[in-house]
């Protein structure tokens, strides 16, 4: 099978997604088909690159897990069954804090925090599509970054919908209720971007 055969008005579910083969990468959310934007400009991979090497460290001799894309994050609604999952996305970077959401395949359910770096052609999913997506899934904090506006913004997941933080931008420092002392400087982060 080839991307051309797939149908994007289908629905399909993750036990589909297992059997493609093809190297373009697809995410699949609440069954329909998206799309992975070719690879990203240099400016987003050096982001996921201080992004991850923040958190790691900071994650260092502590039993949660963080992941950069390619990962797949499986969200079920009902069943954990391949077939009744509808929604397999790959985040830039997601910190799970349960080992037990863990499998050799990736994560099945909310990761607690998913952070997207947003490149120029992907922004209608990454703010309409997988906002809803996490929302519904229960993820804790979903944290966008904007590059070319040097931008970060905090969804908090409260009483079962996201609340936006203030924009935070250079000169400000960003902080987690889920992973108390993590202290991240978008001056740093930011800095010759």
């Amino acid at each position: 099978m080839q991307l051309i055969d797939l149908d994007f008005a289908k629905d399909y579910t993750y036990a589909d997604y297992l059997k493609w083969t093809f190297e373009e990468r697809l995410e699949l959310i609440k069954g329909k088909l998206f799309r992975m934007s070719p690879a990203p400009n240099r400016v987003h991979q050096e982001l996921v690159y201080r992004m991850t090497g923040e958190v790691y460290n900071f994650l260092k001799g502590k039993p949660y897990s963080a992941f950069p894309a390619p990962f797949d994050v499986r969200l079920p609604r009902k069943s954990k069954d391949d077939k009744d999952i509808l929604t397999v996305v790959q985040p830039d970077i997601c910190v799970i804090c349960d080992p037990s959401k863990l499998d050799d395949r990736g994560c099945i359910g909310a990761p607690d925090i998913v952070v997207e770096i947003l490149s120029p052609g992907n922004n209608k999913t990454e703010l309409r599509n997988k906002y809803e997506a996490y929302e519904e899934a229960g993820v804790k904090e979903y944290w966008v970054v904007v590059p070319q506006e040097r931008t970060f913004l905090k969804y908090i997941l409260t009483d079962g919908k996201f609340q936006a933080s203030r924009l935070l931008t250079i000169g400000d420092d960003v902080t987690t209720e889920v992973l108390p002392g993590f202290v991240l400087s978008l001056e740093e982060f930011f800095a010759d971007i």
